[in-house]
């Protein structure tokens, strides 16, 4: 193992650690070190990177072969599906005859059947329903949607990400009452993880921040933080944040066991719901990854460890998703 300094570690057999961490309510608080006008910077740097018009709109495995797959994206209905090859393909969620939702539609010899009247739609579109751009990368299912203003690009921004043969995904999804910068705003505030996430996360330090003029090479929080496993032992890691388009930041552990392992959180918009407000998904990509001889077997049980993954996430973004509605809320009343 090599340390940020450059110096050749042995890697310690047992990545376990003996916790030894105050009592919540005794930690040294980070609020000094939170400086709001520093997230504000970072957000806006964030903001000004262009995605090209590509959204997250599910993870690869969500859509599934022989069945459709309905979403909304920024207020657009979608409906995504795979052909015979196994390609993704996406398209309008209404039909062009008389409307019905494709969501449930049957799909057959690579085509979209729509239930009302059976038209088939297919990779190559008909007059009035025309597919859109779309990208798997073997994470993730992502959707273009041109806009004014946006240049376009031939593939999502992607960060950083350990070689898929020796790496196990796992995604997961919640929804808040807020917009992508909420979201985006609470990841980039990395000094709540202790005070906030307890159950996860201990002896949390920021070792470096970007400051407000930071150049895009160096625009990235650096942390020391030790990853809670039961309630006396830990891992600890150094992991960097970087956001590398407006609706997008990346978690890379860059030091300590699991080097090379990333946690990729998309927002993307999705419509108003019934009260009026935004509603944004949180789609989060976990991919662990380990040099270790074992990870091996940790591959072959993949199917396994996908959904406990996927609860981990799930369980941090219950916290953090209320987070990002509370911001949302205070900036509306100003």
């Amino acid at each position: 193992m090599v340390n940020l300094t450059g110096v050749t570690e042995r890697r310690p057999l047992n990545p376990l650690r003996l916790l030894q961490r105050p009592r919540w309510a005794d930690q040294v608080p980070t609020w000094a070190d939170a400086k709001p006008g520093l997230i504000r910077a970072a957000l806006g740097r964030a903001q000004a990177r262009s995605a090209g018009g590509w959204y997250v709109l599910a993870g690869s495995r969500e859509v599934r072969p022989g069945r459709a797959f309905g979403c909304v994206v920024a207020g657009r209905e979608l409906v995504a599906w795979r052909d015979d090859a196994g390609a993704l393909h996406v398209g309008p969620g209404a039909c062009p005859h008389l409307g019905a939702a494709l969501c449930d539609a049957p799909v057959h010899r690579g085509q979209l059947v729509c239930r009302w009247h059976g038209l088939a739609l297919g990779a190559e579109g008909r007059p009035g329903w025309r597919t859109l751009p779309a990208h798997d990368d073997g994470v993730l299912a992502w959707v273009r949607l041109d806009e004014p203003g946006v240049e376009p690009s031939g593939a999502p921004v992607l960060g950083p990400r350990p070689p898929a043969d020796r790496s196990v995904p796992a995604v997961a999804t919640v929804i808040g009452r807020c917009e992508p910068e909420d979201v985006i705003a609470n990841r980039l505030d990395p000094w709540h993880g202790a005070w906030f996430h307890p159950y996860s996360f201990t002896a949390l330090r920021v070792l470096s921040a970007p400051p407000p003029d930071c150049p895009p090479a160096e625009d990235r929080f650096l942390v020391e933080v030790t990853f809670t496993v039961g309630r006396r032992l830990g891992v600890p890691v150094r992991a960097e944040f970087s956001c590398p388009d407006a609706r997008t930041i990346t978690m890379e552990i860059v030091d300590g066991e699991g080097s090379g392992s990333v946690v990729e959180t998309h927002a993307t918009p999705l419509r108003p719901g019934p009260d009026g407000l935004p509603r944004t998904a949180v789609i989060e990509a976990v991919v662990a990854h380990s040099d270790r001889p074992g990870f091996v077997h940790a591959r072959r049980v993949a199917a396994a460890l996908r959904p406990l993954m996927g609860v981990a996430a799930r369980r941090l973004w219950r916290d953090d998703i209320a987070y990002a509605e509370r911001r949302y809320a205070l900036r509306a009343r100003a």
